[in-house]
């Protein structure tokens, strides 16, 4: 398959022919300086650090259109009022509503950690599962949520794709896909797999400081 990409630059428009070599290539060169520039930063990301893979996954599920800085003290305060995972699932919908009212989608995120919380003790015997199809039963949980635990409380080589890691994915024509999902998929056939746990976090830092897309701008700040 061969892709055409059209690069607009000051005053006139550069036609690239794009063998699936050459987009490999071309996504391990932008990624080698993402990785210079973010690699080493100590930013703490909403889904990350959290110890017990129940609350990593509930913190991801609060995440959703929600800055990571809002989220982790949230988070932080709703795992001091229910430090267990049945407690959690035990806890009042009015009571989880208070602690996350601040959010984007307070009512919707109220109700997932919930239920999502229930799920796992009731269905999976109070134990995260390591598997996709499992874990996007959960309530709340889709792709991104699944592979993010996976990939940071199971270790697994997985590529976590969230609204930055799909809109760079498709500026810099890695992939030319119109939801996550699609991206995932294309950026596992294209990307080595020891790169794939990398993906998210590098370019979220990336996408977070630089909005938009404007190709020039993203590469303009790896400079």
């Amino acid at each position: 398959m061969q892709l055409y990409i059209f690069v607009v630059r000051k005053n006139y428009k550069e036609l690239l022919l794009v063998s699936n070599m050459d987009r490999r290539e071309y996504f391990l060169e932008v990624f080698e300086k993402v990785e210079k520039k973010y690699g080493k930063y100590e930013k703490r990301l909403a889904g990350e650090s959290w110890g017990p893979a129940w609350k990593t996954l509930v913190a991801t599920i609060m995440s959703a259109q929600s800055r990571d800085e809002t989220t982790i003290p949230i988070a932080e305060n709703l795992f001091k009022k229910y430090s267990s995972l049945d407690k959690l699932a035990n806890a009042k919908f009015s009571d989880v509503l208070k602690i996350l009212k601040s959010m984007n989608y307070n009512k919707t995120k109220a109700k997932h950690v919930i239920m999502a919380a229930k799920f796992i003790r009731d269905d999976f015997k109070g134990k995260v599962p390591a598997d996709i199809d499992e874990l996007v039963k959960i309530p709340g949980v889709g792709r991104k949520t699944a592979n993010l635990v996976l990939g940071e409380v199971f270790k697994k080589d997985v590529i976590c794709v969230d609204t930055h890691v799909h809109r760079i994915s498709n500026v810099f024509g890695f992939v030319k896909t119109n939801n996550p999902n699609k991206t995932e998929m294309e950026l596992r056939m294209l990307v080595p797999k020891k790169y794939w746990k990398k993906i998210n976090r590098i370019f979220v830092l990336w996408g977070k400081d630089v909005p938009g897309r404007d190709k020039e701008r993203l590469l303009t700040e790896l400079e």
